[in-house]
């Protein structure tokens, strides 16, 4: 006793057979792989030549620090509370070039303390402004 695939045995089948059919597509999926060029995704870019001059000047360097109790330094001298902070940022904001300002918090400093100058600095236009110190936080 055969197997039969369908209907009565000595039939013919009706059904196509796609294996060919698959074959030639896999082999005309390879070739059409291979024949397309390998695409760049490159940027042109027009880069200046040569080093940039010195700073004629160096720059302002002020130092704030915040300390483990919420108490702001302004350059070693304590600021009283938010709104002296506020004028020294906006005066050093005005001044052409902007000073560097080197914000030095406290290891128990509160983050809601360190974040309120780095925000007060940003909402009145300082934009050299960095967080110096790290060290003190690496195990």
């Amino acid at each position: 006793m055969a197997m039969s695939a369908g209907g009565k045995e000595g039939e013919p089948m009706m059904d196509i057979n796609t294996t060919p059919l698959i074959d030639v597509m896999l082999v005309l999926l390879v070739m059409l792989i291979i024949t397309i060029p390998i695409q760049t995704h490159a940027v042109k870019l027009n880069m200046p030549v040569g080093n940039p001059p010195p700073p004629t000047v160096p720059p302002v360097v002020i130092q704030i620090d915040v300390d483990f109790d919420g108490t702001i330094f302004w350059n070693g001298e304590t600021v009283a509370g938010r709104e002296p902070l506020e004028q020294r940022l906006s005066g050093a904001a005005a001044t052409d070039p902007q000073p560097e300002i080197h914000l030095r918090p406290n290891k128990l400093a509160q983050y809601k303390d360190v974040a309120m100058v780095m925000a007060t600095a940003q909402r009145l236009g300082l934009t050299k402004l960095g967080v110096v110190g790290n060290e003190q936080f690496v195990k």
